[in-house]
């Protein structure tokens, strides 16, 4: 539910107006979303990437994942003003109104639906919009607050940015999207649980019902390595048996894994060290874009000529 906080409105330049709306997107979650849909666009296109294709489609995400985020911001505007951390966000502090915000959020999901439908396809459009729905309905309003494992289904949102990009390229789905959307959905509740064991006193101060808070440090860590147990050897797939990927991609993964299982387990001896979840929450940001990025290279003809399994 939301609930409106009562803050005196702020006035303001029309710099820091745009800067207050611009902040509403929460643009830093943003690039990690576009990479996993670059590496989706460029193995579907098999290294020969439509750079008309791909900047559409990109911004057509961009705009998808801010619209998401602002209403996001709308919604958890009375946990953001309870809390230390976020009181400062454009909704709380009062330097955007709640119903600006949702028009706002509005016009970016349209814009995003309008420019994937007419320039890519409408398949690429209904995905993106889909995205934002599960967002918002299945984890801000039904999971966030009432679910330990609000991370672990609500992951499945952040993991649709692949199935967009390959369906711009294809027009379709196949396994390789799948696969793509199944390694992301896994590789959150590690990356999201490292972040929420480093505020865990936040989340517990406005009840949102995080894993740390409910289950302890101990239980949460010992999830975080058995998820990144599975996320590793998932990531091979790619290679084997779908032929997707080849050796270059398959050194990156087996390089980027190791350390990633390798932090995990450190954080397994000292689940109370906040340092090691931050280095962990930190890598695991720095995995996901190495590995998108071994892909897109891995891709191209002539590496994937010379190096393919």
């Amino acid at each position: 539910m939301v609930i409106i906080t009562k803050v005196d409105r702020h006035h303001e330049n029309f710099l820091e107006v745009v800067k207050s709306y611009y902040q509403l997107t929460k643009p830093r979650i943003i690039p990690l979303l576009l990479i996993t849909t670059a590496a989706s666009m460029w193995i579907a296109s098999e290294g020969r990437i439509d750079p008309l294709q791909l900047v559409i489609t990109l911004m057509g995400g961009t705009l998808a994942a801010a619209s998401a985020q602002t209403f996001n911001c709308v919604y958890d505007q009375d946990i953001d003003y309870e809390m230390l951390r976020t009181r400062e966000r454009p909704l709380p502090s009062g330097r955007v109104q709640p119903n600006h915000a949702l028009i706002f959020g509005l016009v970016l999901g349209m814009l995003s639906f309008s420019l994937l439908a007419v320039f890519i396809n409408i398949f690429s459009a209904l995905l993106a919009l889909s995205g934002i729905g599960f967002y918002m309905l299945i984890y801000t309003h039904f999971l966030k607050r009432h679910s330990t494992q609000n991370i672990v289904i609500g992951g499945a949102a952040g993991a649709i940015p692949p199935l967009v990009g390959w369906a711009a390229v294809t027009g379709d789905l196949s396994w390789t999207p799948w696969i793509l959307f199944t390694l992301i959905f896994l590789w959150t509740p590690p990356h999201f649980w490292a972040l929420a064991l480093m505020i865990k006193d936040d989340y517990a101060q406005v009840n949102v019902p995080m894993l740390p808070v409910i289950e302890g440090e101990e239980a949460t860590v010992k999830q975080i390595l058995i998820y990144t147990l599975i996320v590793v050897p998932f990531s091979f797939l790619l290679v084997y048996p779908l032929h997707q990927s080849g050796i270059f991609y398959a050194l990156a993964a087996a390089i980027l894994g190791y350390q990633f299982i390798y932090k995990a387990w450190q954080l397994k001896q000292e689940p109370m060290d906040k340092e090691k979840a931050r280095s962990l929450f930190k890598f695991s940001i720095f995995y996901m874009m190495l590995l998108c990025l071994a892909m897109i290279i891995d891709s191209l003809p002539l590496i994937h000529g010379l190096v393919k399994l």
